[in-house]
């Protein structure tokens, strides 16, 4: 029972070895060549569209019941950022957490920047940039407009042209107002007003001047005309999301919306829809007034786009009435607390869901308050990543505890063991019924070693679920040569760790924590008797090896806290074992590795 043991041992690390290498290895490498090859084809198509004359979407007739199409989807891109912020009127945009204008053309929200975060861990580098005008390459804006048929004139779309009335600048203590008035006598006033971080509401009202009522629907969309470069589609969802009707929660892959070109739940009264990336989004929550049709959909007529957008029944106003209609637009980034938050304050159904925190929420959303709240107590998210390492430990401590005392009593009982298996040596029917009656005598697990590897795994993943996809850990520093804890490790072994004039190649690249961790983990595994099967033996000789190599390409915080774990394993089998007054391993096996092995002959 004792080869059982190892061999369930075996088995648990050659299947975390296994699935931590397909994840995090093949399916990255795999989904990489994949986007070389879109891309190319991305390359030919618009080699093709160049060659084409654009189309005047202004001349699109618009239908009822239709969202009308955006000027700029197609042709190529017309001028860099700086140029086309430049051409035409804007409300310039100016609050703690966010600047930009937005385009009195459609009134779009298509220039906004995230005024605390930077691309790089640099803090003089570039501010990170959400939203662009829909003329440039990686366009990307959000629209509320208004559609109908023609009896109800020309209504504000992606065309219309604005007029500000009074202040020119929004700020979260200054709304500003902009109007239009149609050709039948339809008044249209938009205020829009933002609070202190990411949430802009549009409150639209429509006035009827004419003598015969009118029927409206409002719509929303979000697109964007290209696909983030450092997407990761194995960890968390980017793309196309959205929580309405029966359905929930929908989480689309711009892969798969390329294929189905157009997804559409049941109407809805409440919810949300918009696109995701890792750390930031764009989200639109349309008014509950009336129940709205969702969309995600794909069009490739010119120039390929991703959209989320709804459209709502439609809604009459009156001769001499008006009609107010307020939606939600979501544009900054996916905060915990704030979105939080939102959802609480604002009353928006699962808005939580706009963060990615996987099948293993149960675990992943406990793990990311255990840390923020260390967070915040020590001011340094590597010390609050050790201090979740102790309560983790503690948390478990009566399960390992019988676990490492089985283990012990297994050690004493060695000699026993040892008798039965020459005793019954040609009976291996009895030698398994006398160990199992051995096992019972002593009160020995013979699968309690495989406990402190497997609780590791669902701990392992849920905190590196954290480490990825919050944004509370994006650039966040330990100590040292250690800038962002969601990175690698950026030292490399192979260079001395920067001392030698040269950068190690990639596969080679190991930083000095993933050496740490290899260390801590080859030490805990000579804390045992070396496995008397051959090929388990080997198992355990190279896995820190493995691991080492596996580990370096994961973020810092996640090396830290497996080899602080180690290190606190070796201290809780040390005085485990001892108490149970059992030898330690460690020192004779480390002595043994020097000795020389003895030939077959001798």
């Amino acid at each position: 029972m004792e080869n059982n043991r190892n061999f369930f041992i075996t088995i648990a690390l050659s299947v975390l070895i296994l699935t931590l290498w397909q994840v995090f290895y093949m399916n990255p490498r795999i989904e990489t060549q994949r986007e070389t090859a879109r891309v190319e084809a991305q390359r030919q198509e618009q080699k093709q569209a160049e060659k084409a004359p654009a189309p005047n979407d202004a001349a699109t007739p618009q239908q009822e019941g239709t969202i009308p199409d955006a000027p700029g989807v197609n042709g190529l891109p017309l001028a860099d950022r700086a140029d086309t912020l430049a051409e035409g009127a804007r409300v310039k945009i100016d609050t703690p957490s966010l600047s930009g204008s937005i385009n009195l053309v459609g009134a779009r929200l298509d220039d906004l920047k995230l005024k605390h975060y930077t691309e790089t861990v640099d803090k003089n580098s570039p501010e990170i940039v959400l939203l662009n005008p829909s003329t440039l390459k990686d366009g990307y804006f959000a629209e509320i407009g208004f559609a109908g048929s023609s009896a109800a004139g020309k209504l504000p779309g992606p065309d219309t042209v604005w007029t500000v009335e009074g202040n020119k600048t929004l700020t979260p203590t200054t709304p500003v107002t902009l109007s239009y008035t149609n050709d039948r006598g339809l008044t249209f006033k938009r205020t829009i007003s933002v609070d202190d971080e990411y949430m802009f509401t549009f409150d639209d009202t429509v006035t009827n001047n004419a003598s015969t009522p009118v029927s409206l629907s409002s719509y929303g969309r979000v697109t964007r005309f290209n696909k983030p470069d450092d997407r990761s589609t194995y960890v968390l969802h980017e793309g196309l999301i959205g929580v309405t009707g029966t359905e929930g929660l929908q989480e689309i892959k711009y892969s798969k919306i390329e294929e189905d070109k157009q997804v559409k739940p049941g109407k809805s009264n409440d919810g949300w829809l918009g696109i995701t990336d890792k750390y930031w989004a764009v989200a639109l929550v349309p008014s509950e007034k009336q129940a709205f049709q969702p969309r995600f959909g794909y069009f490739d007529d010119g120039r390929t786009r991703y959209q989320s957008d709804y459209l709502t029944d439609q809604f009459t106003v009156a001769p001499g009435q008006s009609n107010t209609q307020q939606t939600l637009v979501f544009a900054g980034a996916k905060e915990v607390s704030t979105i939080n938050a939102y959802e609480k304050d604002r009353h928006i159904r699962q808005f939580d869901l706009l963060i990615d925190w996987g099948w293993f929420y149960f675990i992943t959303k406990p793990m990311f308050w255990l840390i923020d709240t260390l967070y915040k107590f020590f001011g340094n998210f590597g010390l609050a990543i050790l201090a979740t390492t102790v309560i983790v430990k503690g948390v478990f401590f009566p399960l390992a505890n019988k676990s490492y005392a089985s283990m012990a009593n297994m050690k004493k009982v060695q000699p026993k063991m040892t008798e039965i298996r020459e005793k019954y040596a040609d009976d291996k029917m009895k030698q398994q019924k006398a160990m199992m009656e051995l096992y019972k005598t002593e009160k020995i697990n013979p699968i309690a070693g495989c406990w402190p590897v497997a609780l590791q795994i669902p701990v392992f993943f849920a905190l590196y679920k954290v480490l990825y996809i919050t944004i509370e850990m994006r650039h966040a520093p330990f100590f040292g040569w250690i800038h962002d804890l969601a990175a690698p490790d950026p030292t490399s072994l192979f260079n001395l760790f920067g001392l030698l004039p040269f950068a190690a190649p990639a596969f080679l690249h190991i930083g000095v924590l993933p050496t740490i961790m290899g260390i801590t983990m080859f030490l805990q595994m000579r804390m045992n008797p070396t496995p008397p099967d051959p090929t388990q033996a080997m198992i355990f000789t190279w896995m820190p090896v493995i691991f080492t190599f596996m580990m370096a390409g994961f973020p810092a915080g996640l090396v830290l806290y497996w080899a602080w774990n180690n290190t606190l394993s070796i201290v809780q089998q040390g005085i485990i074992m001892k108490r149970q007054g059992v030898k330690i391993e460690l020192w004779d096996n480390l002595a043994g590795m020097f000795k020389k092995k003895p030939s077959p002959a001798e």
